[in-house]
C-alpha cells in the first residue's frame, strides 16, 4: 500500500506510524506502573537528617510505659511524639497502623521534615513494620523496636487456645502462627527505605520465645549482648535507662550503631 505513494508522503506516513508506536507502549508502561502501585522499591532515606521520633505503644495502647523514653529524647533536642492507638491497641493491628500514618504526616507538616524515626514497643513495632508495608518506606529514616513479637509470641498462643474470648484481635494477630504475621514476614522482613534495629531482652516472659524479636536484615541488639549483668523484663525495656541510651544512640544521624560490652559502661549499665 506504501509503495504506490509518493516518497515524501510515504516518510510523513512511517513517522506518523512511529508516533503512534511510542504514544501507545507509554500508556502501557503508566498503566502497569498505576496497576502495581509503584515502580520498585522504595529508595533509601537518608540517615543522616532525624526528624521527629514517634513511638508507639505497645499491645493495651498505653501509652505511658513510653513518657520517660518521650522524655529523655525531648532532653536531647529530638521532637518525640507518643502515638494513641485506636481500640487501646487490643483492636486491628493494620487500624493501628492507620493512626501511625497520620501521626507520621501530623509530624512531618509540623516540623518541615523530611522523614520521621519510629520506636515501636513489643506490638508497637508490628505496628511500625505495617506502616512501612503499607506505604510508610519513603517517609521513615529509622525504624526501632523494643521486644517485639516479629514471629508472634507462644502467650497468643496459650491465649487464644484457652480463652478465646479474652483475646480480641491483637491478641490473636500476635500468635505464632497468625495470617497477619505470615504475610508479613514473607519476603524481605525489613524493607528498604528506613535502615531498622531490633533490642530485646532475654529475660522476655511476654514475647516467647524472646528471640521472635529478631528482624531479619535489621542490627539485632540483645541488652545482654550488651550488658551481660542486665536485669531487664519485657515491661522494663522502654524504661531501663540502659535501654533508652541504647535507643538514643540508635537514632543518632548516621547508620544503627553495633554495640557490645565494651559500650555497657559508658551507656550506664
Amino acid at each position: 500500500m506504501l509503495a504506490g505513494l509518493a516518497p515524501a508522503r510515504r516518510r510523513l506516513i512511517l513517522a506518523a506510524l512511529a508516533l503512534l508506536v511510542v504514544a501507545v507502549l507509554a500508556a502501557v508502561t503508566l498503566v502497569l506502573v498505576t496497576r502495581d502501585g509503584a515502580a520498585g522499591p522504595a529508595a533509601p532515606v537518608s540517615q543522616e537528617e532525624p526528624g521527629p521520633v514517634l513511638l508507639v505503644p505497645g499491645y493495651g495502647g498505653g501509652t505511658g510505659s513510653l513518657r520517660g523514653l518521650a522524655d529523655r529524647l525531648t532532653a536531647a533536642g529530638r521532637d518525640a511524639t507518643l502515638v494513641a492507638l485506636p481500640a487501646n491497641g487490643t483492636g486491628d493491628l493494620a487500624a493501628a497502623a492507620d493512626a501511625l500514618d497520620a501521626a507520621a504526616g501530623a509530624a512531618l507538616e509540623r516540623t518541615g521534615a523530611g522523614s520521621v524515626d519510629v520506636v515501636g514497643y513489643s506490638a508497637g513495632g508490628v505496628v511500625a513494620r505495617l506502616w512501612i508495608a503499607g506505604g510508610g518506606a519513603d517517609l521513615a529514616r529509622r525504624v526501632v523496636t523494643l521486644g517485639s513479637p516479629h514471629h508472634g509470641t507462644t502467650l497468643a498462643d496459650l491465649a487464644a487456645g484457652v480463652a478465646p474470648g479474652q483475646c480480641p484481635e491483637a491478641c490473636r494477630q500476635l500468635a505464632t502462627d497468625s495470617d497477619l504475621l505470615a504475610g508479613l514476614n514473607a519476603g524481605d522482613e525489613t524493607p528498604a527505605g528506613p535502615t531498622w534495629v531490633s533490642v530485646w531482652t532475654v529475660q522476655d516472659t511476654t514475647v516467647t520465645p524472646p528471640d521472635s524479636a529478631r528482624l531479619d536484615g535489621a542490627l539485632n541488639l540483645e541488652v545482654q549482648s550488651v550488658c551481660a549483668t542486665a536485669r531487664v523484663a519485657h515491661g522494663d525495656l522502654p524504661r531501663e535507662p540502659l535501654v533508652q541510651a541504647i535507643v538514643l544512640a540508635q537514632l543518632a544521624p548516621g547508620d544503627p550503631v553495633p554495640l557490645g560490652a565494651a559500650d555497657c559502661p559508658r551507656l550506664g549499665g
